[in-house]
């Protein structure tokens, strides 16, 4: 399965999918760039228009304040990928937050596109 995410810049968030997240950069081409990450396919583009093959759809980054969807990683110690993943520059919403079953903890990419990392409790 390939996620296809809407930036505002390309380049930019090439930088952090690679250097904070982690994520393998598998190519570029156009305006696009293509990671491959936890056995799934990322793939970032930028805005755009409808298309012939998807009318009256246009394709635009999300709005930071409102989440409609996010992506989670499973960990196995959710303290120690938080602690990696600010050192690489992630800037989390909170630090990890223990709900007894699952630790938890969110941050944003550049577009405000939501990542969660989980342990189970």
């Amino acid at each position: 399965m390939t996620h296809i995410l809407v930036v505002a810049d390309v380049p930019r968030s090439t930088h952090w999918y690679s250097d904070v997240l982690g994520a393998e950069l598998f190519r570029e081409y156009g305006t696009s760039a293509v990671f491959s990450f936890n056995g799934s396919w990322l793939l970032l583009v930028e805005e755009g228009a409808p298309t012939p093959d998807k009318p009256g759809v246009s394709f635009v980054p999300p709005d930071p304040k409102a989440a409609s969807h996010s992506f989670t990683v499973r960990v196995p110690d959710c303290q120690a990928a938080y602690e990696t993943l600010v050192g690489r520059g992630a800037e989390f919403f909170t630090p990890p937050y223990d709900w007894g079953a699952e630790i938890r903890c969110f941050f944003p990419d550049p577009d405000g596109h939501v990542w969660e990392i989980s342990e189970s409790g």
